[in-house]
């Protein structure tokens, strides 16, 4: 709009973890896993340059800076110098604590510099300098001291300043999101009743924008740590302009970025064209994204005479994949897994093959046994009271999708164990 120009402006940045330990994913493969791990502080220093050539006033931090317990002095120090790289350019910075933060021995001991604003355990209200003229504005922020907020904290935020652009920042799940904990609760509705222009939101991982007379963001996580991160990540650049209205850009800072990539294998009949296959889709994947790595987890599907022996060698077909990856150049693959039928199964109901009639024979009498279930769910329990805590999820979170995940177990071994028959039988002949 002609006449209209930017006002103030900050970059809203959440949930960085710094130096999260990839405890999974080192189980794979460590030098993906150093990558990853590393690309959290490579991200927060993106984040920082975007801070610096877009001359922001402001950064906005919404919490979960570290990860938890884990946070060491040197990630500490780290953290320092970036955010005092921000003070020599007259940036200012405002953090909250959340959850993980809150867990965190070091927290409380840090010293940053005197252009950093860490708001405490009881809501504040910040001025923000601004020249003879300008709009007013302020920043508002709550940080929590338990890892645990059962309850809203918007009731605790101060009501909005008269005559000034009130920005608040805030560490919820909102309304509850898939994989993260129940923290601070609170609608989305609810929190666009406060009369702010600005929410900096954090705790989800995933982006979530809702714009209007109130806009409200969720960034997301900067740098995704596994599978379940996946896509490009980001922080958000926010302009208010001269007339109070907000625009946002996402502007993306992730140094790896996770994609699921289904490859279809159907038809194909001899081991080089099924390499070529997976070569060819993992090329397209690393010129489509917007990252500097790929990390990614391939899923063949399809009907093909390759199918027992894809499962049966899928560790050497995974390491064909990870070699042409290596060639590709900043891609990686993290995992291959295969659903692939052989080209007779879609006729198994009438087939003769003892391997397709006992397959049959398991999905009927075994896998679907409540004996069976049992049985399984208690080796499960078993298993998972011997792991670590931060991996005792591992078959899920809640108990529907525990029996879930066991059952594609179940079935994922069952497959391999036909694709081991299948091999004998070849070898007999």
């Amino acid at each position: 709009m002609e006449g209209v120009i930017a006002a103030y402006r900050f970059v809203h940045a959440a949930d960085v973890h710094l130096d999260s330990p990839l405890r999974s994913l080192a189980l794979r493969d460590s030098d993906l896993a150093s990558l990853v791990g590393n690309a959290t502080r490579r991200a927060f220093v993106r984040i920082i340059d975007l801070c610096l050539d877009e001359q922001v006033d402001a950064l906005l931090l919404a919490g979960d800076i570290y990860d938890g317990d884990q946070t060491s002095m040197k990630t500490a120090r780290f953290l320092s110098e970036q955010l005092r790289r921000l003070s020599e350019a007259g940036i200012r910075t405002f953090i909250i604590r959340g959850n993980h933060d809150a867990s965190s021995r070091i927290t409380k001991e840090l010293v940053f510099p005197d252009s950093v604003k860490v708001f405490g355990g009881r809501a504040e209200v910040v001025a923000v300098e601004r020249e003879t003229g300008d709009f007013p504005v302020v920043i508002h922020g709550l940080s929590f001291t338990q890892p645990q907020a059962p309850e809203s904290l918007i009731g605790k935020y101060k009501a909005p300043v008269s005559d000034a652009v009130n920005i608040g920042i805030m560490h919820t799940s909102l309304a509850g999101a898939p994989g993260h904990d129940v923290y601070a609760p609170c609608s989305l509705a609810d929190i666009q009743k406060t009369g702010f222009q600005y929410w900096a939101l954090g705790h989800v991982h995933k982006r979530m924008v809702a714009e209007g007379p109130c806009t409200v963001v969720m960034p997301g996580i900067p740098q995704g740590r596994d599978i379940n991160e996946a896509g490009a990540k980001s922080a958000t650049l926010v302009t208010i302009l001269d007339d109070r209205t907000v625009q946002i850009e996402e502007c993306v800072t992730s140094l790896a970025q996770f994609e699921r990539i289904g490859i279809d294998v159907n038809g194909i009949e001899d081991w080089r064209s099924l390499v070529g296959r997976v070569s060819h889709f993992l090329e397209a994947a690393r010129q489509e994204i917007s990252s500097d790595h790929l990390v990614a987890r391939l899923h063949l599907t399809g009907t093909t005479p390759l199918a027992w022996r894809i499962r049966r060698d899928i560790d050497l077909l995974t390491t064909e994949a990870q070699e042409r990856a290596s060639v590709i150049g900043a891609c990686w693959v993290e995992k291959l897994e295969t659903s692939c039928q052989p080209a007779h199964a879609i006729a198994a109901e009438n087939s003769s093959d003892p391997l397709l009639e006992l397959r049959g024979l398991i999905e009927r009498e075994v896998i679907g046994a409540d004996a069976f279930q049992a049985d399984l769910a208690t080796a499960a329990d078993e298993l998972r009271k011997k792991l670590p805590a931060e991996c005792r999820d591992i078959f899920g979170a809640d108990e529907a999708t525990s029996r879930d995940n066991l059952a594609l177990l179940a079935r994922d071994g069952m497959e391999d164990a036909l694709a081991r028959l299948h091999a004998d039988q070849k070898d007999e002949h």
